[in-house]
Formats: C-alpha cells, structure tokens, sequence
C-alpha cells in the first residue's frame, strides 16, 4: 500500500513536473533566460524555437518558409553589436523547409531585430518577444549571462507602472501616460519627476519593454545608487512623423502638450516636487531634441536635463537664448549628455559634438559621457541610464 502511494505520488510530480518549469518562452516568469531552451518545448502556437540562446551566447534562429527564395537577418543592433556592416545575413535552408543562422557570441544584452523574407521586412514569426510601438513590429533577442542583468526583473522591492489615459486639447483627442512611482511610494512625501521621451516612432511603453526602465529603477535604488523619483512617461509622438512639417511644428505642439496637460496631470496625481530643481526631462534621438529645445527654453520648468543620442549641428543658433543666459550655470543643477560607443564613430556624433561644443564654448556646466557597446538603439539608452543619468539625478539638489 505504501509502495502504491510512492509510486502515485512520483507520476503526480511527473505530471506536473513539465507546467512547473520553464521552457522556451514560456511567459511564465519574468526570466532573465527566455530564449534558453531547457525542455525542447516550442512557444505556444509557434512551428519552432527561434531565437535559441545558448550558454555561450550564441545564437540560433530558425524560420519555416519551405517556399521562401531567401530568408535573411536584418541588419539593426545585433549587427552593430558585432561590426558586421550593413548588409543581411543570409540563413540556410535544410529539411522540411526551416532555415537556419548561428551567430555570436553576443554581448550579454537585449537586441531589436527584423527578418526579411523574400524581401519582405517581418518579425521573427516564432518569437514571443515582439514590440508594440508606432512603427511596425519587431522581435527582441535576450541573450543571457550567468544571472539576471542590471536591467531584469530581480527579487527587490519594484515600484508600480500605472497608465493614465486623458484628453488633450492640443492633439484633439485621448492620449495616455505613463507613471512609475518607486518601491515604498508616500502620498505625505514630495518626490521629484523625471519626464523621460521616447524616440521617433515610439510609444511610452517602449521606455518600459524596451528600456526596462521601472526594472533599471528598482535595481538602482535596491542597491543604494540613485535617489527614489517618480518616472511620468508621455506620448512625445504629437504630430506624424512623417508630417511634412514635423521638424518646425513638433517642438511648439509638445511644449503645449507638457504645460497644459502632462504635468498638471502628473501634480494633480502624485505627489511631486512642484519647482525646476524637482523636475527633469530626458529622451533620446528626437526625445533627446525635445528635451533639449523645449527644455532649454523652458527653466521656469525644468532644472535637469539627460539628452541621449541628440544634439544640434547648429546649437550656436538654435540654442542661442540658452547658451547666451548669464545666469544658466545657476538656473542648470544637472546637464547630462550621452552616447553610445558605436554612435560615436558614426554620423549620429556630429549632431552630438555641436551641442557639446556650443556648450562647451558658453562654460555651462555638463556631464558628457560615451559607453556601452551599442549604437543608436535600446542597448545604449539603457547603458546611459544605469550606468550614468539616474545615479546623478538630483544628487546637487
């Protein structure tokens, strides 16, 4: 009777046994190694496993196209990350119509990729891990190291993301926002508030699934490293990007929408620091040029300021106000500017050099930094976030 117990219990473990752990993409947790696969499952309703990440983090994609001429990976972040050019890598096709590319090793990191089949620009068709943004889809890659990154979900206290959608006057319509509030939020406390953009094409969930920045947040302040901060992440997409005149109208639009709309709402609903010295405003690539030309113009809002990926050719001119004020190195509590080590080879720098030259020329007190291994992509905005913006807010405050 015991021997029968034994056994029943052993097939009971067994059968649970596979919706215990964790496969591919299972979705179950938050894992730092999604795309390790540890059971030879598939993700749910896909043909196969792409990406696979190995321990030695290589990594093999796999695409069912049996009547595909010919199945490529975009060139993007994974091709920055390993200087191969510009140009697609073709994948090889074998049985049953699945065609194959192993690449690597990569750095431990998350990359944004595209595949192109027959030349047509899709997602990895087998990836669970896709972006919603306001471009179309992309896939992400999580190549793994020994442990969670600084970037993943750890076993710390989290703070909370929250969406608030609103009516604007200025677009005409409903637009949402995103808040973090920290692990331990007081409603009797004042906090200060970073407005943290996004690029072009994006939407302010991307700073939360692309950028981690809730997870990048929590980790810094369980490790003792940045000072607790609200997090408000607007919709910066304020006309189409593809507008003919979005260059000359962006900059007036979403200075409007800040002041009429997003912070009332942000004071209204939290409670912040209500002066300069208690706000920041950062982005990158056209964040970082709101950031930088509505911010610059705006003191009587802002006192801190991280421009990623940005800058201006012409700062001399389009910067002249700023530049020009007497009192700016007062005005100014925190200056950052960042880049990635690969955008620093490449064009994105001049843009980035005009600004840290016309700066540099009027004396305004600034941080400029250049690290990471990635260009102009995810890999970099976080890096800069880590590693410098957030461990230097509000610290002369």
């Amino acid at each position: 009777m015991i021997m029968k117990k034994i056994f029943a219990c052993i097939l009971g473990l067994l059968w649970i046994s596979p919706f215990v752990s964790k496969g591919q993409q299972a979705n179950v947790n938050l894992d730092y190694k999604p795309q390790k696969n540890t059971e030879g499952l598939t993700p749910f309703s896909a043909p196969l496993n792409s990406p696979e990440v190995h321990d030695d983090r290589t990594v093999t994609f796999r695409v069912k196209a049996p009547n595909a001429e010919l199945v490529e990976l975009n060139p993007g972040a994974i091709h920055t990350a390993l200087d191969l050019g510009r140009e697609p890598l073709p994948f090889t096709k074998g049985e049953e119509g699945i065609w194959t590319l192993t690449i690597g090793p990569l750095p431990v990191d998350m990359y944004a990729y595209h595949i192109r089949i027959d030349g047509v620009q899709v997602a990895d068709p087998s990836n669970t891990y896709a972006a919603f943004t306001a471009m179309p889809p992309y896939s992400q890659l999580v190549v793994h190291g020994d442990g969670p990154a600084w970037y993943d979900a750890q076993n710390v206290p989290h703070g909370n993301v929250t969406r608030h959608v609103y009516h604007s006057e200025v677009s005409k319509g409903e637009r949402e926002l995103y808040v973090y509030t920290p692990p331990g939020y007081d409603p009797k406390k004042n906090y200060p508030v970073l407005y943290l953009l996004g690029g072009s094409g994006e939407l302010p969930s991307n700073w939360v699934y692309d950028g981690r920045v809730n997870f990048i947040m929590d980790n810094l302040l369980a490790e003792g490293k940045a000072e607790p901060m609200i997090i408000a992440l607007p919709n910066n997409q304020i006309i189409h990007r593809n507008h003919p005149q979005h260059a000359e109208l962006t900059f007036d639009l979403f200075e409007k929408e800040l002041r009429e709309a997003v912070i009332p709402l942000v004071d209204e609903s939290y409670s912040t620091i209500q002066s300069p010295k208690g706000r920041a405003i950062s982005g990158l690539s056209m964040g970082g040029r709101h950031s930088m030309f509505i911010g610059f113009r705006s003191l009587d809002l802002f006192a801190n300021f991280g421009i990623l990926s940005a800058g201006d050719v012409t700062a001399e001119t389009t910067l002249k106000s700023f530049l020009n004020d007497p009192k700016v190195n007062e005005k100014v509590d925190y200056l950052f500017v960042g880049q990635g080590t690969k955008e620093a080879q490449g064009f994105f720098n001049q843009r980035v050099q005009g600004l840290i030259e016309a700066i540099d020329n009027h004396d305004i007190e600034h941080e400029y930094y250049v690290g990471g291994h990635g260009g102009h992509d995810w890999s970099t905005w976080r890096h800069l976030l880590y590693y410098r913006f957030l461990p230097n807010l509000w610290k002369k405050n």
